[in-house]
Formats: structure tokens, C-alpha cells, sequence
């Protein structure tokens, strides 16, 4: 927090606030206006008793702050993102200079592997048996309606029955309903490393061992909303991101290691066969999800730290903070994509369309046929293509983060009876209502390219174009011409 608050990029706020709705309301209109995390000092619990936890959120309310919790300004995504895709998909060196290129990934490999630690700073308090309690955690009822406080920032760490090795956990985030003093419902979805976890314990018929952390550096946190490939744990990549090994600690109830610097560890295991009926929960599509049964984890210790924060967030219709974090990661998928798709230029998932429901890319088109070809290809890539319904192909002169310049492609260079790519019966996220069956709906593909070759049996028009010399001429005199500054934006009429 020292880091942020030496930029101003956090706020303390010693006014008592409600951790029903109340915070919800407040994060959500700073956020909207990238402002800075909140601290809240003064919080009153769902109980109504005064929590002794102050609460963090916003922690990621802006792309500069997800781009620094990741290690990077933001213009270092890019390569960040070259990083992912080489340890997607590892190539060996062409010669000497790129021996040298690959040796910084190399060493960087090196502070992936885990060191143990056996005093760790979250386990100065342990709470076990009829002292645990979550209760006692300010977690959150974010919207009207809500059934019980929700832990909304929780990172699962599971792992299969065969190995204990950090290297074979999976890292996932996963909201979790609390039930009671030692109950909470774990919503994981089957496609999750955690749901798949779960399936190799209940075909063995034993609970699962898992451990929950509230509050952890923000590069491990970040790292469970990266699309590592599945050979790399979360927890482990998390070291590359900070340039050291990742500490980690034994859990005290439980075969699991968990990192030492947490705030608040929740233990305990999940049944092969026990669930219960979560939400309705407020989503990040704008609407309630629907009520179905998932997995319950019971209680068998909670440790902290000495004076933990608590971490927190909500989930509704973007801008949220899941949303800006969407935002900062998309230029980690362009590397990736052009190694499989090398005619890509650019690629975006706008937040509006909570993060992964549209897509736009751009491309440099060859020969005809290329731009479906890509969109074909996009939606069977990447899972987090998976989900993607919609999908608009453009040319490089169109900014894909510009809804007006991409909107102009699809009025002009697109025509329903040749351009339309309709796929049914896909895959689609349960949580769309708009799909006809939960699960399984359709995929839209758009081609607001340039029409070339057969594709067309007309002429395509030529795009408006100012002289150039014309336009460093006006540049020069604009400010004498008593004009507001080039790009200001037009006074509005009371």
C-alpha cells in the first residue's frame, strides 16, 4: 500500500461505511472514474458489528495499477505477452542473437521455483476448530437481494491427488457464499482447473484439500486471471512476475503449501458429493445469475496475519474491476495470436461486452476466404475465445479500440447476405440468458474487411483522403485561426 499511496493512488477513508451495499456503491462510482484504491477504515460486518479488518478495494480499478501489480507499465504488456506466448508454445533459438534474446527468459525461469518458509507472517494467528469463524470476515453483500455475504477476491489453490507439488497446483477465483461459521459454497465452473481437480478426488472418492487466500502480493494474485498454459502453476509463474522465487508456507490443517505473505488463509476440504444451492449473486453481465448447486468447503482452520487487510471487490455490469483487468490483459493475446495468425495487427475485447462476448481484430488480408479463416481459427485458439459469440474482422486502417471506427467497417464494408458467419449449437457461458439453452447457443462472425478477388463482383470504393500537404499547412496556422486546440472537446449547450 506504501507503493500506491506515494502516488496517490490510495485512499483512506475513517468514515464508517456498511459492508452491505454500501461499499458496492462507493467502489463502483470511483471506479468509473479511475480513481484510486480505497482503504476503508471503519466497516461494519454483515452482522452489523464493527469489523477489526479494514477493507482494500479498487486494488486493480485501473489499467496503470493492474499493468504495475503485473511488474510492467502499461506499454510493457505487449511483452509481457511475448513471454506467455513463448512459454505456450517454446521455440528453439535461430542462431546466436537469438540465443542471446531467450537468455533473459532463461533466468527469469529460474524464479519460478518455489522456496518454503517455516514462520510465515500469515500464520501469526491460527484459528482452528470452534474458534473459526467467517463470520468474523467483512465479506461483502454487494447488491439488493443477495441471500449471505459473498467473498468476492478468494484464490482457490487445488491440486490433484497424486503430487503436492506447488508446480501442480492450480490457482483460480472463485466466489464463495458463505453458509456459516465453518461453510462456504465453492462456484467453480466444470471447464475451472479447480472443478477438474475436483473430479480426479470424487473419482477416488475422498474430499479435496483446499486452501483459500484472501489478500496476496498482487502479482500472484493477477496471475490466476492470466491464460498460462496449463503446464505453468499460477502460483509458481507468479515468482517471473516479481523477479524472485515465491515463499510459501505449509498450510496448518491441511497437504498444502500456501505464499507466506498472504493475508488470510482459509483451510479446509471440499466433499466428493456435497453441495448446496448458491446465489442469487449480482454478475459481471449486469443481471443476477440463476440459482444452482455447487460444492461446499468445510472449515478446519483460518490463519492471518497479525493485522490483516481484507480484500474485496464487486462484480456487475462493466466498468468493474474484473473488467479492468480484462482491459489491461488484452495485448497479452496479440503475441500469441500472430504466432498461429501472423496476418493479425491488432486484437480487442471491449469491456462493455463484459470482456470476452465481442471480439475485433484486424487483419491484412492476402487472399479471400482469410478473414473467416481467422475468425474460425480465433474461436478454437484460445479458450478464452471459447465464449466469444461475436466476432468482427477489420482491416488495419480501423482502430479496433474505436467503436465508431469499427462501426463504420461494418456499415461499409460489410453486407448481411455475404458477410455474416453463423455457427449454432456452440458452447457458450451458462450465465448469457440471451442464449436459448443454458451452455450451448451461437456464434456471429462479421467480415467488415475490404472485399478482394471473388469475394465480390464490384469495385470497391476508394477512402476519402485529405492531402497531406494540405493538412501540415492548416497544422501550422491552426493556432492562429482563433479554433479550440485540436482535439478539445466541443462545448455543450446548457
Amino acid at each position: 500500500m506504501t507503493f500506491l499511496e506515494d502516488r496517490r493512488q490510495l485512499r483512506r477513508i475513517a468514515e464508517p461505511v456498511s459492508a452491505v451495499h454500501e461499499i458496492t456503491e462507493i467502489h463502483r462510482r470511483v471506479l468509473a472514474e479511475d480513481g484510486p484504491a480505497l482503504l476503508f477504515e471503519n466497516v461494519a460486518r454483515a452482522d452489523g458489528a464493527r469489523s477489526d479488518m479494514p477493507v482494500l478495494v479498487n486494488l486493480f480499478g485501473t489499467v496503470e495499477r493492474v499493468a504495475w501489480g503485473l511488474g510492467v507499465r502499461p506499454a510493457g504488456l505487449p511483452g509481457l505477452g511475448d513471454v506467455l506466448a513463448e512459454l505456450r508454445e517454446p521455440r528453439p533459438p535461430q542462431g546466436l542473437t537469438d540465443v542471446l534474446r531467450k537468455l533473459p527468459l532463461a533466468r527469469a525461469a529460474l524464479t519460478m521455483r518455489a522456496r518454503e518458509v517455516t514462520r510465515p507472517a500469515v500464520q501469526a494467528l491460527v484459528r482452528r476448530g470452534a474458534a473459526v469463524d467467517l463470520g468474523q470476515l467483512p465479506a461483502q453483500v454487494c447488491w439488493p437481494g443477495e441471500p449471505a455475504p459473498l467473498i468476492t477476491w478468494p484464490l482457490v489453490v487445488t491440486r490433484p491427488p497424486d503430487s503436492e507439488s506447488p508446480e501442480d497446483y492450480n490457482l483460480g477465483v472463485y466466489r464463495m457464499q458463505v453458509l456459516g461459521r465453518d461453510r462456504a459454497i465453492l462456484r467453480w465452473l466444470a471447464q475451472r482447473g479447480g472443478a477438474r481437480h475436483h473430479r480426479m478426488w470424487q473419482a477416488r472418492g475422498q474430499p479435496m484439500p483446499v486452501a483459500v487466500v484472501i489478500g496476496a502480493d498482487p502479482a500472484t494474485i493477477l496471475a490466476a486471471a492470466l491464460p498460462l498454459p496449463e503446464t505453468v502453476s499460477e502460483i509458481t509463474f507468479s515468482g517471473l512476475l516479481r523477479g524472485e522465487r515465491p515463499a510459501l508456507a505449509r498450510c496448518a490443517s491441511i497437504p498444502m503449501q500456501v505464499p507466506a505473505e498472504a493475508e488470510i488463509v482459509i483451510e479446509g476440504h471440499v466433499a466428493p458429493d456435497e453441495t448446496a444451492p448458491e446465489g442469487p449473486y449480482g454478475d459481471h453481465t449486469g443481471y443476477y445469475n440463476s440459482v444452482e448447486d455447487f460444492p461446499v468447503m468445510r472449515v478446519s482452520a483460518v490463519t492471518m496475519r497479525e493485522r490483516p487487510v481484507y480484500l474485496s471487490t464487486f462484480t456487475g455490469r462493466p466498468p468493474d474491476e474484473p473488467s479492468r483487468i480484462g482491459e489491461a490483459l488484452n495485448p497479452l493475446f496479440l503475441p500469441f495470436v500472430r504466432r498461429h495468425f501472423p496476418e493479425v495487427t491488432d486484437i480487442w475485447l471491449p469491456p462493455e461486452a463484459c470482456s470476452y462476448r465481442i471480439a475485433v481484430v484486424a487483419l491484412r488480408k492476402s487472399y479471400p476466404g482469410q478473414a473467416r479463416r481467422v475468425m474460425l481459427g480465433l474461436w478454437s485458439l484460445l479458450p478464452q475465445f471459447t465464449y466469444t459469440k461475436m466476432l468482427i474482422a477489420v482491416d488495419p486502417d480501423v482502430h479496433v479500440r474505436d467503436w465508431a471506427d469499427v462501426m463504420w467497417a461494418v456499415a461499409t464494408r460489410s453486407d448481411p447476405s455475404r458477410d455474416l458467419l453463423r455457427i449454432d449449437g456452440t458452447p457458450i457461458d451458462y450465465l448469457d440468458f440471451a442464449s436459448p439453452k443454458a451452455g450451448l447457443g451461437g456464434k456471429l462472425g462479421i467480415d467488415a474487411t475490404v472485399k478482394i478477388g471473388p469475394e465480390t463482383e464490384r469495385e470497391f470504393g476508394r477512402v476519402l483522403e485529405m492531402d497531406p500537404a494540405v493538412v501540415a499547412r492548416v497544422d501550422a496556422v491552426w493556432s492562429r485561426l482563433g479554433l479550440p486546440p485540436r482535439g478539445a472537446a466541443p462545448e455543450r449547450a446548457a
